[in-house]
């Protein structure tokens, strides 16, 4: 039988006191309308789950969440993406969400940057800035991130294959303001194994990928210890079409599968594993939503301690970042979408998100426009500041259904582990069609569904009603590349052509060495006014590029 009580006395004075020494909560107290006082955390009778699996806030195995007063001591990161057309363009949008309130950026580059490719290439034509802001040297991520204090913001970066160039473009600009690497807080998304699985855009081979990656891994350790070098993501493998615990078991699956290389390379695993971080969907079944939060949380925790041998609790953390879903988005009754996003917003914080970005109402038919972009903001801060949720901490844990949900999402989640182990780690899973099988009949059962009427989303199947066109949207013109083209011929004119050159041939060569660390080189390509492409290219030279395994 569960000692909850004087587990809860211990953990009051261990770790929630311990806590709070260290940094006050919002208020002196919590008080409901009514002057009641909510407590820190409640726990269920002795009837209820047990100690050993539902713990405590701040102690293994996390279910409860990863810091000891969570939103008591302060809210989450609303942290909105935001990104489009031109490094300027994108700027003005950044400082206009701060003003509004905004506390962290996150940045969403056009489809050349993630593939490598300089606005003036071919394969670049018709997409420069259309679904992200367009970086090519970092001329351009000096523009981006002009009257941006790097050394107080912390910055979310969606970039994977080009992520070590991204990040040492950012690294360049904070020398530039005075800010060393060391005090550099944010996240690069740098996760190419679901780029195979669910996006598509990755660039070399997985060996190669994985080189880089873990490459990474090694050099923010020793240089930028606040930053956190990789992202791994469900929300893609979401919104391809998975179901929740297909997210939860492929997204720590692929986690495994780069704590597996980073310790072939020869780290540590608490050298590393203390700055992984992950980044999840928030989809509108409300209840399990908030489950699959809690359950990978405590899957990934005992992975973590009992495959990996992990002694600092800080490596079993299962730190996230959630955006609500895109996929739920419809573009008829656009407007409906304020409401599904609210709703997944609020499951996102009951599940515990570190830092949550809320989708703009108008998103699936444009980008978002600054009003949309700001009332998404609003949503989060209504949440925060008027619902009373982030005064207790995990309000639903102990709930007879929702701990069922965990377990069960829990238990199909390893499952999936099980099978992925048995076909020999994640890689070989993805080269033999696995998840992206799973996941195309998951999405095909749901499409399915949808036609048959058996399940209903509101304005598309059911409720419907003739409606004019939506007027206002966001619309990035085509000049946008041409200016493009220009600052590129200007870069190549003005820089020293030697310098480039040297710091290129010298990335070449290190791409050849299967030991040598490729960030420092990537750092002074970088220094030398390479561009993006550029510096792609000099390792495409090496590690030729990946072509997909079609599944059918």
């Amino acid at each position: 039988m569960s000692d909850w009580k004087a587990e809860k006395s211990r953990w009051l004075v261990k770790t929630y006191e311990k806590a709070k020494a260290k940094g006050p909560e919002r208020r002196a107290s919590f008080l409901t309308s009514s002057g009641v006082e909510r407590a820190p955390v409640d726990v269920p009778d002795a009837s209820g789950p047990s100690v050993e699996r539902l713990g405590f806030p701040g102690e293994y195995p996390f279910t409860r969440g990863v810091q000891p007063t969570m939103y008591r001591g302060r809210f989450w990161t609303m942290r909105q993406y935001a990104g489009f057309a031109s490094a300027k363009d994108s700027n003005q949008r950044y400082h206009a969400l701060l003003k509004a309130g905004q506390t962290g950026l996150s940045v969403a580059f056009d489809l050349p940057t993630q593939m490598g490719f300089d606005a003036d290439s071919p394969r670049a034509r018709g997409e420069v800035g259309k679904v992200g802001v367009s970086i090519c040297s970092v001329r351009d991520m000096k523009v981006l991130l002009d009257g941006i204090p790097l050394g107080e913001v912390s910055t979310s970066m969606t970039i994977n294959a080009t992520a070590p160039i991204l990040l040492m473009l950012y690294a360049a600009v904070g020398e530039s303001q005075g800010v060393p690497m060391e005090a550099l807080q944010g996240t690069v998304q740098n996760d190419i194994l679901k780029e195979y699985i669910a996006r598509g855009t990755y660039i070399y081979p997985p060996g190669p990928s994985l080189r880089l990656i873990t490459n990474l891994f090694a050099f923010c350790a020793k240089k930028v210890p606040k930053w956190n070098p990789i992202s791994i993501s469900g929300y893609h493998i979401r919104e391809a079409g998975s179901t929740a615990a297909q997210e939860i078991g492929f997204t720590l699956a692929d986690g495994i599968a780069y704590v597996e290389a980073a310790r072939k390379a020869g780290l540590e695993v608490d050298d590393f594993a203390g700055r992984l971080s992950f980044f999840f969907n928030v989809h509108n079944d409300f209840l399990e939503e908030i489950a699959k939060f809690r359950a990978a949380r405590r899957l990934w925790a005992r992975v973590m301690k009992e495959r990996f041998g992990a002694k600092d609790p800080r490596s079993m953390m299962l730190r996230f970042h959630a955006q609500t879903a895109g996929s739920t988005l419809t573009a008829q009754q656009p407007m409906n979408n304020v409401v599904r996003v609210a709703i997944q917003g609020l499951a996102a914080v009951l599940g515990g998100t570190q830092s949550l970005h809320t989708n703009g109402w108008d998103e699936a038919l444009a980008l978002p426009t600054e009003d949309a972009a700001k009332l998404a903001l609003r949503t989060q801060q209504v949440i925060a500041y008027e619902t009373g949720v982030a005064d207790a901490i995990d309000p639903l844990g102990g709930s007879f259904h929702l701990e069922r949900l965990t377990d069960e999402l829990e238990a199909k989640a390893e499952d999936y582990l099980r099978r992925i182990d048995d076909l020999g780690g994640m890689v070989r899973a993805i080269e033999q069609g696995f998840p992206q099988q799973e996941i195309q009949n998951a999405a095909y059962d749901a499409q399915r569904a949808l036609e048959k009427g058996e399940a209903v989303v509101v304005g598309v199947n059911k409720f419907t009603q003739p409606e004019p066109p939506v007027k206002g949207l966001l619309r990035v013109d085509d000049s946008v590349e041409q200016e493009q083209r220009v600052r590129l011929e200007d870069l190549r004119r003005t820089r020293s052509q030697e310098a480039c050159r040297r710091a290129l041939d010298a990335l070449k060569r290190g791409a050849d060495a299967p030991d040598e660390n490729l960030i420092p080189l990537i750092s002074e390509a970088v220094k030398a006014e390479a561009s993006l492409g550029e510096i792609s290219d000099a390792m495409r030279a090496v590690f030729g590029e990946h072509q997909e395994h079609v599944v059918l």
